[in-house]
């Protein structure tokens, strides 16, 4: 099969059809097609987070998370309204567990000012009159605009609008090659030429700018994302969001507790460094080349530090251990027993990206574009949230208007 299009779309998370959408909106009669290497949109990262939509309390101001994050949430709420998907308005606690988060409230209230984003400050007493069973030491913010929705339903509304109209969308379609020279991506199915290309390959993401001898600053580090479950006569001890304050030197947020939008209230994730981009199990997923590469960057990573990495190492390869994983769910919630987590199959990898040059971890969206291409090379969390202004803002990058 040979295709040949206006718009070529690499990747069917999230991003990419938000993308997509987005072309649709401005060029009515382009012709756009997105590449999907699986049999199905959603299957990785975009199909298995919790569904949360941020506020964007705690990305600072002058980042891209903080432009387009409390507007994206905005976006999908209403696109959740118009299109009935199951979206609740619930809020969320975080909520501080020891003397030394009370700086980084203070860090997150500053944010939120500055973001215009609502945030209360609230002691014990008002943290527990809104999550009754939450652990917390003094005080906790209250973010009543977070919401959960149910992701997978969002990609399959985006899915069918955007066949109906007249996107075409190709699945098992993974990238081979490209032929930059000529504009041409090889795949399994077939070759498709382009006038522009979209990179929203998420965790393969890295692998297709090079094509292009962009990101090479760059390489992907996966970290693995386990859940706990909580059992059903526990669930109504958790209202909605329960999250500890997080180390702000690091883009994870810690172990929470949220009510998913089907009801059932899950516990995690972790953020262990993974032995490939789809190591959902314990070696299911793994690839030898890559689980060296891996390897490797973590031992650069650690040896260097930044931004405590090694603790960080240390801390999650630990929650391995459900003895491990449980403490840190304890502090969220000191009356859960062992036996209140049960396992889950729910588990997700997180596509981060290093700077192999500063060896350190990339905090931001990072973007790399050639004057035929643009590359979404960090689209980890929000991403979900930020999709519908975080795909205006790159089609605006691209130039191509």
């Amino acid at each position: 099969m040979k295709e040949s299009v206006d718009y070529l779309i690499v990747g069917g998370g999230i991003v990419g059809l938000t993308v997509a959408r987005e072309l649709r909106k401005r060029h009515p009669t382009a012709s756009i097609a997105l590449l999907e290497k699986e049999a199905v949109l959603g299957k990785h990262a975009s199909g298995r987070n919790s569904g949360v939509l941020h506020s964007g309390i705690y990305y600072d101001s002058g980042t891209l998370k903080a432009k387009v994050c409390a507007e994206g949430a905005r976006r999908m709420k209403a696109f959740a309204a118009e299109h009935g998907i199951n979206c609740q308005h619930s809020g969320k606690v975080i909520v501080a567990t020891s003397e030394q988060d009370i700086p980084v409230i203070e860090r997150l209230l500053k944010n939120a000012r500055e973001n215009g984003i609502r945030a209360e400050r609230l002691d014990e007493q008002g943290i527990h009159q809104i999550e009754p069973h939450a652990g917390v030491y003094q005080q906790g913010i209250h973010c009543p605009d977070t919401a959960v929705i149910d992701s997978k339903a969002v990609i399959s509304k985006l899915q069918e609008l955007l066949i109906n109209d007249g996107v075409k969308i190709f699945f098992n379609a993974p990238v081979s090659s490209i032929n930059t020279d000529v504009s041409k991506v090889i795949t399994p199915i077939g070759e498709f030429g382009y006038k522009y290309l979209f990179n929203c390959a998420g965790a393969s993401a890295d692998k297709v700018a090079k094509f292009f001898g962009l990101g090479l600053d760059y390489a992907l580090l996966p970290f693995k994302g386990i859940y706990f479950k909580l059992r059903p006569e526990r669930a109504h001890l958790v209202h909605a969001n329960i999250y500890p304050v997080p180390d702000v030197n690091q883009p994870f947020l810690g172990v929470h507790l949220t009510r998913v939008a089907s009801g059932d209230v899950y516990a995690g994730p972790t953020a262990i460094p993974a032995l490939g981009r789809e190591n959902y199990g314990i070696l299911q997923g793994a690839q030898l080349g890559e689980s060296l590469r891996v390897g490797l960057e973590v031992s650069k990573m650690y040896l260097a530090n930044h931004q405590n990495f090694r603790q960080l190492v240390h801390t999650e390869l630990g929650k391995y251990r459900k003895k491990n994983f449980f403490a840190a769910v304890r502090k969220l919630m000191p009356e859960l027993t062992y036996d209140d987590l049960i396992s889950s199959d729910k588990v997700g990898i997180r596509p981060q990206l290093i700077n192999v040059r500063e060896k350190r971890l990339e905090m931001d969206y990072v973007i790399e574009k050639s004057s035929d291409s643009l590359h979404v090379l960090n689209a980890i969390s929000p991403a979900f949230t930020s999709s519908l202004a975080f795909a205006e803002w790159i089609v605006d990058q691209s130039e191509i208007v």
